[in-house]
């Protein structure tokens, strides 16, 4: 549930897919007015990610309690009331492709003669200038180019993820770089322009492993830092996946052995020390699967917190969101929309007290408030007409239905 802590801050998102609209998103959940401009009629393309009547799950996820404004950019008038909202706005995010912005009118330097306090967040794939700034850029780029996929698969038999954890870097970072222009604001009160991409803010994220590497010239894989965590993943008798991340304290590798029955383990050359497990570390997974293999997952989950090892049972999603320490949290929340009906989503990321929240509020549909944003700046109904028979807006809602579009 939002709260009120950027109730006075009014966003315009001119962005699709992930990284602007998951920037947004937080934003949203602090209480900053989100109105997100899409291009008419269809809007943003990641409402048809994934198929479903009226907007995909994920598009549903990362648009909760903003409003939809369905606008032609590329039009002379859209321009223009684009450039209207932005006077009396605080933040400006766009992720097009470099120089789109600059090519509709919408470039920082253009934005910032209309609104000198305006916070212009610009996200791109590879940034604004250099030798990759045109090449089209998506998630599993991001991952690739950054150096984080070669340390979550293995590169002789490559596999992407199940994640868009280049995306999802990026929004929170543009969000951090938001909130820090923000605060600089009512330092000098003057706006100023954040940047990032998907290759700056993935790179950033991996920043302890590129230090390993500039410290001591290897090159980290993806067991690299498994086996300096003394980490594993086991699959117990029930077939059912745990983890166990034993960290520095020798204390736990040794309380992890007692809870195994495997203290001969602690006078085995291979493993006698930190330094030896770690170049040993394959032979010791081959020793302990079998030992996981001997008993349910239950049982070594309880053998591990009796003994204060670190574990926990490998979680499908079903099984996350089922637990009862994530259950304890009210992580999960309910919206409903009088046309897109009752939707279930996982809240934001940190709590607060002593700061109000307020409902969630379900991501529009496609142009949903149009009519009340534009009346706001002046627009009457004789000239809201006149703008949709244009094309320049949409007006209303609409949802998918039999491949094409249909008013409700």
């Amino acid at each position: 549930m939002p709260v009120n802590a950027l109730n006075d801050i009014t966003v315009i998102e001119c962005a699709t897919f992930v990284t602007g609209p998951y920037a947004t998103a937080l934003l949203a959940e602090l209480g900053a007015r989100v109105i997100k401009i899409e291009p008419p009629p269809e809007g943003d393309p990641y409402r048809y990610f994934a198929a479903d009547e009226f907007y995909s799950p994920n598009f549903a996820h990362l648009n909760r309690n903003k409003e939809s404004l369905a606008l032609d950019l590329k039009s002379d008038r859209g321009k223009e009331i684009c450039i209207n909202l932005v006077k009396g706005a605080d933040v400006f995010v766009e992720n097009f492709r470099p120089g789109a912005a600059e090519r509709l009118g919408l470039g920082y330097d253009a934005l910032r003669v209309a609104n000198r306090k305006l916070v212009y967040c610009s996200i791109s794939a590879f940034g604004k200038s250099g030798p990759y700034a045109e090449k089209p850029g998506f998630d599993t780029l991001g991952q690739a180019m950054s150096g984080l996929l070669s340390v979550l698969t293995d590169p002789d038999k490559p596999s992407v993820m199940g994640i868009a954890l280049s995306d999802y870097t990026t929004g929170m970072s543009a969000c951090y770089g938001i909130l820090g222009a923000l605060l600089a604001r009512q330092k000098t009160g003057h706006g100023s322009k954040v940047e990032t991409s998907l290759l700056q803010a993935t790179l950033s994220f991996i920043g302890e492993t590129a230090a390993g590497y500039l410290r001591t010239g290897q090159v980290p894989d993806r067991a690299a830092r498994v086996k300096n965590a003394h980490a594993f993943a086991f699959v117990a008798s029930d077939g059912l996946p745990l983890a166990i991340h034993c960290s520095v304290p020798e204390k736990f590798w040794k309380s992890f052995l007692e809870a195994a029955g495997r203290t001969e383990l602690l006078s085995d050359e291979r493993f006698k020390t930190r330094e030896a497990r770690k170049q040993n570390y394959t032979a010791l997974e081959e020793e302990l699967k079998p030992t996981f293999a001997s008993r349910p997952r239950a049982e070594w989950l309880a053998l591990m917190e009796k003994h204060d090892v670190p574990a926990a049972p490998l979680y499908n999603i079903a099984e996350v969101l089922d637990d009862p320490q994530v259950q304890h949290l009210g992580m999960v929340e309910e919206v409903s929309h009088p046309k897109a009906g009752r939707w279930k989503f996982v809240g934001g990321p940190v709590s607060y007290t002593k700061l109000s929240p307020d409902p969630a509020k379900p991501a529009p549909l496609v142009g949903e408030q149009t009519a009340r944003i534009l009346a706001e700046i002046g627009c009457d109904s004789e000239e809201l007409r006149e703008l949709e028979d244009e094309g320049v807006i949409k007006i209303g809602s609409a949802h998918r239905h039999g491949g094409r579009q249909e008013r409700l």
